[in-house]
């Protein structure tokens, strides 16, 4: 079924080849059908993440591997969507047209129209507009699988520090925390310390003056339960240092060559953890719908608020991808479809 106002062509951001913004252009091209098990979706609210921009680019070049060896196989990037439901394909019973749905999609976002797999996506609440909603999936979804994999050392009663508080996973990960009781301890730039407090951090610090890597006296060593290190700069052991006996550290990113990205340090963190000592916990987050549902309702109840630095138009998408390639966006960043 398809709504019968769907048009036959739509405007979307594609690249053929890895590259930066400039490799990302407009086209007018058909509007997809629905297959066995998907939605078509009319897009509302594409938000836009560090990941749009390493598969955008190619790099570390590991991701080709993946994602196509000469140019992206998905060529719209956008993969938080949220949207209306135009068309259902067969086999889909629990979604029709008409229905607000958000969701984690392989791709396709920075466009009018977007093909979503039914699995994949959630029922948008009437109260949570879909800019705000678009926020959440990958870098909510993040910030809750690192807190899940700190376990009970990023619960109550515990002391969790943040580094790299100011990003789109990192408000997450400290409003989060400290819904979860935790007290929160926060690494951003100087200028976002105020925000980051907003949010439940009981200290900030700026990276640039304390260096969490430098054994710096305002970090104790032995400090913490959890730290949570969304940067992936700092050595090893000098994160493993802040940590008391029996916690952990999160790594949601890191520092790598252009060939084979964070796996490096990834396998230094395995090595290192065979050895007496916190355990260094990498993290490889996944579209997981059942959380993007419970960060719905937090979002509902007032309880989490979606760090929003910027929305732009979806004829400003590749300034929208620009901004996000450079590296310094607060919160984050979305393109509005209307």
């Amino acid at each position: 079924m398809m709504d019968a106002s769907v048009p036959e062509t739509m405007t979307a951001w594609r690249q053929t080849a890895y590259g930066g913004p400039e490799t990302v252009q407009s086209a007018r091209i058909p509007v997809p059908r629905p297959g066995a098990g998907e939605v078509l979706v009319r897009v509302r609210a594409t938000a836009l993440h560090a990941g749009d921009v390493h598969i955008m680019r190619g790099e570390p070049l590991l991701v080709r591997a993946f994602f196509g060896l000469r140019g992206p196989k998905v060529v719209t990037r956008g993969m938080d969507v949220a949207g209306t439901v135009v068309a259902v394909g067969p086999g889909v019973g629990a979604l029709a047209v008409d229905d607000e749905v958000v969701g984690e999609l392989p791709g396709g976002g920075l466009a009018e129209y977007a093909m979503a797999p039914v699995a994949r996506v959630v029922a948008r609440p009437a109260t949570i507009d879909a800019v705000v909603a678009a926020a959440l999936p990958v870098s909510a979804g993040t910030a809750w699988q690192a807190l899940d994999l700190a376990g009970d050392r990023a619960g109550t009663g515990r002391r969790v520090l943040v580094i790299g508080a100011s990003g789109g996973v990192g408000t997450y990960t400290v409003q989060l925390a400290a819904l979860r009781g935790a007290e929160v301890w926060a690494v951003c730039g100087a200028r976002n310390e105020r925000l980051v407090a907003d949010l439940g951090a009981v200290r900030t610090f700026d990276y640039a003056r304390v260096d969490a890597g430098a054994s710096p006296p305002e970090l104790p060593a032995a400090s913490f339960d959890a730290v949570i290190d969304m940067v992936g700069r700092a050595p090893l052991r000098a994160l493993r240092r802040l940590v008391a006996p029996g916690g952990c550290v999160v790594m949601l990113s890191g520092e790598g060559g252009r060939v084979l990205g964070p796996i490096g340090r990834i396998l230094r963190a395995g090595l290192l953890s065979l050895t007496p000592g916190p355990r260094l916990k990498p993290l490889a987050a996944t579209a997981k719908p059942d959380i993007t549902r419970q960060l719905l309702a937090l979002v509902v109840e007032e309880r989490l608020r979606p760090v929003i630095e910027r929305t732009y138009d979806l004829a400003e998408a590749r300034s929208a991808l620009a901004h996000v390639d450079a590296g310094h966006a607060v919160g984050k960043v979305v393109v509005s479809a209307g």
